[in-house]
């Protein structure tokens, strides 16, 4: 396939680069917000724009469940129902399915042919084949897609690791025979087709990352993911896993760090050669009250930002900006105590600030190391 990533710049394992996509290019490294179901919490169009945003994450499942296919299409894709003219990718849904039945079996059930599960908004049965994830994320018609894949839990054993991959490699080719199935049936010209990402499970085990990550290249799909969590199940991050894994990525190809994260560990990530990034954190955290802020000194440090929230007492009579280095609306134009004003009476206006706020600090952070 048709390489649509350029390297432009490179910094020991770090890089930059170039993607481009139907929608429009791409500087790598980037964040994208997650506009889970078509959109971002409390956040406008408008909103979004302003502060910079391009490239934003939908998700396959939510969409498929609610508000349906049939109207996503009916609105000509999910471009023009969010009306967003910038890249979109579909993450699978794979995560949130498997999550579901692991939390509760009786919610579905997983064989090698497909997922079967019930929705948690009216209990009705579905299934979702690889097949169908493909068909789905062509009919939301994004710039970017992501294989349907088996997402082991973290207490995973090895035995049963082996199980998860050999079905996520599995389903990996089904997704890449109904890709080519699809760009040849809808007349895609190459230029204009999605890119696909296949995404590395194996936990903590190293040699089964390998295994799996051998396997999709052999696929030569567009990009890679960091499947599962980047943290062992004492929090702990997992460095030499993050840093192996990018290595058994070939250098020409995307490598996604799929849910990843907080500050500190998408810097480290970017300095192993990561290019992508997308999490809920920075709007979640947003409209709980808890605030990025940028402090002075390099970003390999550690404290090169703090956290505040913006609940606490502390702050009830601090008339100062919320960070003086920040240009967002918030802190422009309202005191840290305005802020907190909103957050006690509950008004949404201060959730829609904050969340404004974190995601210019994650915007400005990628430009910082895009630099």
């Amino acid at each position: 396939m048709e390489s649509f990533f350029e390297i432009t710049k490179r910094n020991n394992l770090a890089r930059t680069g170039k993607i481009r996509t139907k929608n429009g290019e791409i500087n790598t490294p980037f964040f994208m917000p997650d506009a889970t179901r078509g959109f971002v919490k409390s956040l406008s169009k408008e909103d979004l724009e302003k502060i910079g945003i391009g490239p934003m994450v939908v998700n396959t499942y939510h969409l498929y469940l609610q508000p349906g296919m049939e109207l996503i299409k009916k609105a000509k894709g999910i471009h023009e129902f969010m009306e967003w003219k910038s890249p979109l990718l579909s993450d699978s849904g794979g995560y949130q399915i498997f999550s579901l039945i692991h939390k509760n079996p009786e919610m579905g059930h997983i064989t090698d042919e497909k997922a079967i599960f019930k929705s948690p908004l009216d209990g009705k049965r579905h299934e979702l084949t690889p097949e169908k994830s493909i068909q789905i994320q062509f009919d939301l018609g994004v710039d970017m897609m992501v294989v349907l894949d088996d997402v082991p839990p973290v207490s995973y054993s090895d035995k049963k690791l082996k199980i998860a991959i050999d079905r996520t490699l599995m389903w990996a080719k089904r997704c890449k025979i109904e890709y080519e199935k699809q760009i040849k049936e809808r007349s895609i010209a190459e230029d204009q087709r999605p890119l696909i990402f296949g995404v590395i499970q194996g936990g903590k085990n190293a040699a089964l990352r390998r295994y799996c990550a051998e396997e999709l290249v052999k696929l030569d799909f567009d990009g890679y993911g960091f499947g599962a969590r980047h943290v062992d199940e004492n929090g702990v991050f997992m460095e030499e896993m993050v840093k192996e894994t990018a290595m058994m990525i070939p250098e020409d190809k995307l490598r996604f760090a799929l849910g990843v994260g907080t500050p500190e560990d998408i810097v480290k990530f970017v300095a192993f050669g990561w290019d992508m990034f997308d999490c809920v954190i920075p709007t979640r955290e947003g409209r709980h009250g808890r605030l990025f802020i940028r402090k002075d000194g390099d970003l390999e440090k550690k404290d090169f930002y703090e956290t505040i929230n913006i609940n606490n007492e502390k702050f009830k009579e601090d008339f100062s900006p919320a960070d003086p280095q920040c240009g967002c609306e918030l802190c422009k134009n309202h005191t840290r105590a305005y802020l907190r004003h909103l957050f006690v009476s509950k008004d949404p206006l201060g959730m829609r600030l904050a969340s404004i706020h974190n995601l210019k600090f994650y915007l400005d952070l990628m430009r910082e190391l895009r630099k």
